[in-house]
Formats: structure tokens, sequence, C-alpha cells
């Protein structure tokens, strides 16, 4: 079975053409699939840039042949999960069998925009269920072709169904850190996303999704499990630590980042981030074989799909190395 590494389009740290220029740059070298963010803006200035994902997404899927979807979107404060829906449904009937689609909670940096109450975590993670409830009903009445309503907790939906709807609906993935949610996912959704961490974590959130699905009758076995993995390569080690600390300070952040609501905030955050709180949480290294040792930790592990972001802007470089010096010594 091959190996499936996609590329991580980071659309708060590069303008919209470039990051579809990196993404087929990334697939000519042997990466496998595109995963687009969604910020309505950047972690921090510096990285300066914030496009809207439904606009880039298809212009990746013009200029790649792999997977795409956004990694992920939150179809509860900025938009409703009917707009999305028809988003979602829109691409996949022009790509069939390549998109599909990745929900989350939602940070306060991107929805506190729109002027509504930020709630605490469990009701964000409730508004985010209804809302996969909503799109998965509206996905399903359209393919057999009658309207559908909603009236819940957190949306409304009138008596409607998407006019353009693909006759087999994308698939949702929904993003979480916590075992209670994956276990919620292994339920309702089609596959999990997550980002990388303590193998002790990672496979407690794994069980709970299979726990999950097992609960709702389903086959974990078919249900994709998937991990965006940030790292910092360069030339040198000097170098990839610059990068980390410049371009994805983040990363050592050791606290709950959901709540914070400005770039300039971040920044100042940023400042308080040393070379040694990277350490467990994201590889920042010059050597190819620390990276494909990593990667192939979490393959292990039981991830079916993994999308790359290199926090530098040394893309172009890096997609080289990895496509010639690590892709090829991963295995399934």
């Amino acid at each position: 079975m091959s190996v499936h590494i996609g590329y991580a389009a980071m659309l708060e740290q590069f303008p919209p053409a470039e990051a579809v220029a990196l993404a087929a740059l990334a697939e000519q070298h042997g990466f496998t699939g595109v995963m687009a963010t969604d910020h309505f803006q950047p972690w921090t200035p510096r990285l300066g840039q914030a496009s809207h994902v439904w606009s880039v997404l298809g212009a990746l899927a013009e200029r790649t042949r792999g997977d795409f979807g956004p990694g992920v979107t939150t179809p509860t404060f900025r938009t409703h999960p009917a707009v999305v829906a028809q988003a979602s449904a829109t691409l996949a009937s022009m790509y069939p069998g390549r998109h599909w689609l990745g929900i989350g909670s939602g940070e306060a940096v991107n929805e506190h925009v729109v002027g509504q109450y930020w709630p605490e975590a469990p009701d964000r993670i409730n508004r985010m269920f209804e809302a996969v409830e909503l799109i998965k009903k509206l996905f399903a009445a359209s393919i057999a072709g009658r309207d559908v309503r909603h009236a819940g907790p957190s949306f409304k939906l009138e008596t409607t169904r998407l006019w353009t709807m693909p006759p087999v609906a994308p698939e949702v993935y929904v993003a979480t850190a916590g075992p209670v949610t994956a276990r919620r996912a292994g339920r309702v959704a089609d596959g999990l996303i997550t980002t990388s961490g303590p193998a002790e974590r990672l496979d407690a959130l794994l069980a709970r999704f299979a726990d999950g699905a097992r609960d709702g009758g389903r086959d974990v076995r078919r249900m994709p499990k998937i991990l965006q993995l940030h790292l910092s390569w360069a030339a040198t080690d000097e170098e990839a630590m610059r990068n980390a600390l410049t371009e994805w300070p983040i990363a050592g952040m050791r606290f709950g980042r959901s709540d914070i609501r400005s770039p300039f905030e971040f920044e100042q955050l940023a400042r308080t981030v040393r070379p040694e709180d990277f350490e467990g949480r994201m590889v920042v290294s010059a050597d190819p074989d620390r990276h494909r040792a990593e990667i192939q930790r979490h393959l292990d592990l039981g991830f079916d799909r993994i999308y790359l972001h290199n926090v530098g802007r040394n893309q172009a470089e890096w997609i080289e190395v990895f496509g010639r010096d690590v892709l090829p010594g991963l295995r399934a």
C-alpha cells in the first residue's frame, strides 16, 4: 500500500497564488494531496496573509490531481453550515472523488471577527457537531432530490436543498485534539483530523475514535485518520531554529490558544518562546532522517494521511529535498 503524504498549504503564511504554485510543485515531487488552512487572520502579523480558503481550493484543484480540502473550516460563526455545505458540494461536483470537507470548532483569532459572543470550548464543540449533523442531512437530502429543514439549538435551516450536488457526498472529517470529542467524531464523522503530539495522546485519541465508530456500528478501518504535521527543516540546524522562532512560534506555546483574538496578542506571546519550547512538539532539524523518523512514527501509530507543513519560507528547497530524500523511504 502506498504512503499518502500531502502538502499543507498555509494560507495565513503565503499569498494565494504562491500557495497554489507551491502545492503544484509539491505534487511534482511526490506529495499526494493538499490540505489548505482556513484563516480570517494570520497567527502573527509577520505571517501576513489570510486568503479565502474556498476561493483558493478551486485553484488548487485545477493545478493538482490529488485529494484536497480545508484543514479545517469552522461552519459555526463566520459561515453558516448550509453555506459551507454548498461550497463543498460545488467543489465535489467539479472534481469528483477528490474533495473532502474538514471541520473544526474554531479559534477566536478567526471567528470573533463577526462580533458574536465567544463561548467556552464545550459550547463550541456542540455547535460544531450540530453543524456536522446539518451538513450531512443537507447532503443526503440533496442527493435524494428532496428538501430538508433543520431547527436546532444553534442553527436553523428553512426548507431547501442543494441544487448543485454530486452523486456521492464529500466525506466530512472532524478535527479534534481531545479523546471525548474524538469518540463523538467516530460516531458521526467520516474521518478524524488532528495534529502531531506524544504517542500516548495520539494512541488515546485514535482508540476513542475507534470506540465511537463501534458505537455507531461503523467500520473504523474505512475511516481516514489524518494528521497535519508541522516541522522546521533548513540547510542548517541554526536556520531551522531561526525559522521556527520567527515564523511558527505558536508551536512552542505550551498553553491553549483558542481564546486569543488578535495576531498582535500572539506576537507579544511569541516573544516568550525559546528553542527548548519546541522539544517534543515539533522537529527542528537540518537532518532529513530525523524528519523521516518523525513522519514514520505517526504512520506507525495508524494515521492514513499526513499533510506536511515546513514552517520556513524555504518551501521550494524543502519540497525538493523531502521529495528526494524523505518520501521514498516511508512505509505504510
